[in-house]
């Protein structure tokens, strides 16, 4: 009975870290000034202070960070630089 309880429960916890691939965080960054967008559920600690998501695709979580108020306008050339690091 030990070993149908252990092995549910490894199923589970690989189930979960497979539902957060492919997602995405938007992030407010104190050292940058910015708000990026990351792939990873961030920690709200030290330079991150605050973090908004999940979002299904890249292109909710920037339609997102255009309607949070604490995050800069994002210019033409910021979206390049960030779109060829990604």
């Amino acid at each position: 009975m030990n070993r149908f309880i252990l092995a549910g429960a490894l199923l589970l916890a690989s189930g979960t870290a497979g539902l957060a691939e492919g997602l995405f965080w938007v992030v407010g960054n104190r050292a940058t000034g910015k708000c990026n967008i990351v792939t990873s559920n961030p920690v709200i600690a030290g330079d991150i202070w605050f973090g908004d998501g999940p979002y299904k695709s890249k292109a909710d979580a920037k339609l997102a960070r255009s309607t949070i108020r604490a995050c800069p306008v994002v210019t033409p050339d910021d979206e390049k630089d960030e779109d060829s690091t990604n």
